[in-house]
């Protein structure tokens, strides 16, 4: 690869090709004050947040769809952090992305891939003179300036192993893959080219000089596949080192392991010193405290368990070692921020489900909630005297919120998408606590339909949830959205079973090694809970969910005494002994499982693989629809079909939706209309009267 150093194009507003569309908000039409997937796709979606290195100002973006055109459009805004209106930025229909300020505040930074790849781009504060600067082989995918603007740290793609045109060059258009070891396959894509960080000089005008490869010569990732980004990877406040995040293994052992580190990188001489040796799990998101003394880090305690408690590690740059800072707190840790005097840390966990703003005292390690409410925090940054976040819940979506720190007030600084709620009826979202089978009490959230009357009697959804670890709060989804399945004519039920996040470490883990166990008694008393109110018809039940809760559909298909009259599996895993074999991330599966099938003298995993929902298909009686994408690798799309052909073979009525060009999600417009239409569509027909 070549870096071509130097401002290579100058572009301003307004040239853009006569062919490009700029997808501007769309005129929602509301029928009746109901929520529709068409208004769910006309709402704008607020996205990142870089404070400006004054802390007066929030740069953040806004994505806009056009179902015509099957594609979004995202552009780049600022707002005061004291309050005020928003200021848009820009206008082209290219996606600006990864966007920051210079550290003096002086321009703004973003990628776009404007020129036909992702490059770094640079504009005024105001949104004028947008300038390309890179014209980088293969494109920049993050990156971040060192303290004093000098330096610039990227991400780039690098290629990974050898292809056949490079064995064999006769054979320039074979489509053939020679395999020889595991992750071949991550996620949604073919392993072909990994993440590497690269370090350069940055001049003031954008000249990009001396550059160097982190891992230059290693087949390893960083940051790390399928979600890690810029926040694994850090400046040292004088520049002289970067922090960065990377699991040092390849294959069968990449397969088979979580044991990430933290390595401290020398900048002048290269010299790379591992900071977590000997910490067996996930260690990630580096943050040096503003002294340059002390890293704070994410870090999880067990190799191979990707939902073990994830905590608050310090490292002491002086003396080596590591500090488990939030050893009082039974929840996971993320967003991690020092306070500008390093006395303090603020970061994310969960009370009760939900995820709030949390701080840390350095010294003590004591531990204090901030902020209380039935909504979720996300996106945390320190702005001046205050702190930035976004917030959500069931019944709105991601909008700007500064936080005081002296007491948790939280302030509203965008409503992006406030007039067209104003023209949505609202709905109610109930908490409750189920009893469970074992005497426990199960945090379930019920969402109630607009105009929602008692008198009425409605019918119900049980939602199962994926994971299956994972936090159950108040999210907000753009597919598996519980405000519109509501605004349908349903009551959504959403328990926070066994293995959900946010309810201490023993709730969560329990779920590993019994996937059909206590999980699925879990779902059946919360289903049973409300079925027993008056105003839900009990011969009206349906039971939908994805991944894992795909999974849940498929077993409760099998297990549910005629409850319910309609299911609903999307991206779910049908046959767990293929799937051990299909899947990539296999320290999931042994974690989970409890090891591999064919350990017969294996009581974990063979009561696991015993459960398998496929075993189960003799006593399927419920009309059923699946759901695939054939990009998805984690759950491949023949689980989806096998469950399709089996319910067909047995004369149940089923349908079959197939996206070939989706992953585990359903990220094209017109393909997500479709799956909401299918999804309601299946729903009535068997739900309604």
């Amino acid at each position: 690869m070549v870096l071509m150093a130097g401002a290579l194009v100058s572009c301003e507003e307004g040239t853009l090709s006569s062919k490009e569309k700029v997808i501007e908000k769309s005129d929602v039409v509301v029928n009746e004050g109901h929520m529709s997937p068409e208004v769910l796709w006309g709402m704008g979606r607020l996205s990142g947040l870089k404070v400006s290195p004054d802390g007066t100002t929030i740069l953040y973006g806004i994505t806009y769809y056009n179902i015509a055109l099957n594609k979004g459009n995202r552009d780049l805004y600022s707002v005061p952090v004291a309050g005020g209106s928003a200021e848009r930025l820009t206008r082209t229909p290219f996606s600006e992305n990864e966007e920051s300020w210079s550290p003096d505040g002086k321009h703004i930074y973003y990628l776009s891939n404007e020129s036909g790849s992702s490059q770094l781009w640079r504009m005024n504060t105001n949104g004028k003179h947008r300038k390309r600067l890179t014209d980088y082989e293969g494109g920049i995918d993050t990156y971040t300036f060192s303290p004093d603007g000098t330096q610039i740290l990227f991400v780039s793609q690098v290629q990974f192993g050898k292809r056949v045109k490079d064995v064999y060059p006769d054979l320039p258009l074979s489509s053939g893959r020679v395999i020889d070891d595991l992750m071949y396959k991550h996620w949604d894509e073919w392993t072909e080219t990994i993440p590497h960080p690269f370090v350069a000089a940055i001049s003031r005008k954008g000249k990009l000089s001396n550059c160097k490869d982190l891992l230059e010569g290693q087949p390893y990732e960083s940051p790390m596949k399928p979600w890690g980004g810029i926040e694994q990877l850090a400046w040292s406040p004088d520049g002289k080192h970067i922090a960065y995040t990377c699991r040092k293994k390849t294959g069968l052992d990449y397969a088979l392991s979580t044991n990430s580190d933290i390595y401290l990188y020398a900048v002048a001489t290269g010299e790379t010193t591992n900071l977590t040796e000997g910490m067996m799990g996930y260690d990630q998101n580096p943050v040096f405290s503003p002294d340059g003394r002390y890293i704070a880090f994410e870090s999880m305690e067990r190799d191979g368990y990707e939902s073990d408690l994830n905590r608050l590690f310090i490292h002491d740059l002086q003396t080596g070692t590591n500090r488990f800072l939030s050893q009082a707190l039974d929840g996971d840790v993320s967003n991690i921020c020092w306070s500008f005097d390093g006395n303090t840390l603020y970061f994310l966990s969960s009370e009760e489900a939900v995820i709030q703003l949390y701080t840390a005292d350095f010294r003590t390690g004591a531990i204090k909630q901030l902020t209380n409410g039935q909504f979720d925090i996300e996106s945390l940054a320190v702005a001046g005297k205050h702190l930035v976040c976004y917030r959500h819940s069931m019944e709105r979506p991601n909008e700007l919120y500064s936080i005081n720190p002296a007491n948790g007030a939280m302030t509203a600084l965008t409503d992006e998408n406030g007039e067209l709620f104003s023209r949505l009826k609202p709905i109610t979202v109930e908490r409750r606590f189920v009893p469970t089978t074992d005497g426990k009490k199960m945090l379930t959230w019920v969402v109630y339909p607009p105009d929602f009357d008692s008198t009425k009697t409605y019918p119900a959804l049980l939602y199962c949830s994926g994971g299956p670890q994972g936090n159950i709060g108040q999210f907000w989804s753009y597919r598996w959205n519980l405000r519109l399945m509501a605004s349908q004519g349903y009551i959504v039920v959403a328990p926070n079973r066994r293995g959900a996040s946010g309810l201490g470490q023993a709730w969560k883990e329990q779920i590993s090694g019994d996937y059909n166990g206590q999980n699925m008694k879990d779902y059946l008393s919360a289903i049973d809970a409300l079925s027993a109110e008056p105003y839900v018809d009990k011969n009206r039940l349906g039971c939908v969910g994805a991944s894992y809760g795909g999974y849940s559909v498929y077993w409760l298909a099998g297990h549910h005494n005629k409850r319910f009259k309609a299911f609903i599996a999307h991206s779910g895993i049908f046959n767990t002994e293929a799937q051990y074999l299909e899947t990539e991330e296999l320290w999931f599966e042994n974690f989970d499982m409890g090891g591999p099938f064919w350990e017969t003298n294996n009581p974990i995993a063979q009561r696991s693989f015993a459960g398998s929902p496929h075993k189960f298909v003799d006593k399927w009686d419920t009309p059923i629809l699946c759901i695939h994408g054939e990009k998805d690798y984690r759950i491949l799309a023949s689980q989806g079909m096998q469950a399709f052909n089996a319910a067909k073979l047995r004369g149940i009525p089923a349908e079959l939706l197939v996206f070939p060009d989706e992953n585990h999600w359903i990220m094209k417009p017109q393909n997500s209309l479709l799956w909401q239409r299918r999804f309601f569509n299946w729903l009535d027909r068997w739900l309604k009267k």
